[in-house]
């Protein structure tokens, strides 16, 4: 009996504005929307790119936590997986992407760089060296 795929995995950030949101993960990292509500002013969001997607919410009165707000060692709030990390932070670049850390091998195996977002959610882009 074959085991069944899980395909992939989406984390979901609380954000301040879903269209400053959209909007950044748009320009900067080449991400597509693929769901938003309401069409206009929207309050929910999933936006995407290849296997890769985040779910994102404003909610009143709620503000975003990225996990350095909690613990300033546990920077990262999602790891998203790239074959190839200089390629990518080559592509970032020309989209006027900032590095919240730049393309390097890591202390921990890891090669890749990291993004953070406009609500501070930190995002590393990379693969094991």
């Amino acid at each position: 009996m074959s085991r069944p795929l899980i395909q992939s995995i989406s984390p979901f950030f609380i954000v301040s504005n879903v269209d400053q949101t959209i909007t950044f993960y748009r320009d900067r990292l080449g991400f597509e929307t693929r769901l938003q509500q309401p069409e206009r002013d929207p309050f929910f969001a999933l936006i995407g790119r290849d296997g890769a997607q985040f779910f994102v919410k404003a909610e009143k009165d709620v503000l975003p936590v990225p996990n350095h707000m909690r613990h300033r060692q546990l920077r990262w709030d999602a790891y998203v997986y790239a074959p190839d990390p200089d390629a990518l932070a080559a592509e970032f670049a020309n989209r006027g992407a900032t590095f919240s850390e730049p393309l390097q091998d890591t202390h921990d195996g890891l090669r890749g760089f990291e993004i953070s977002d406009p609500d501070g959610y930190v995002l590393f882009f990379g693969r094991p060296k």
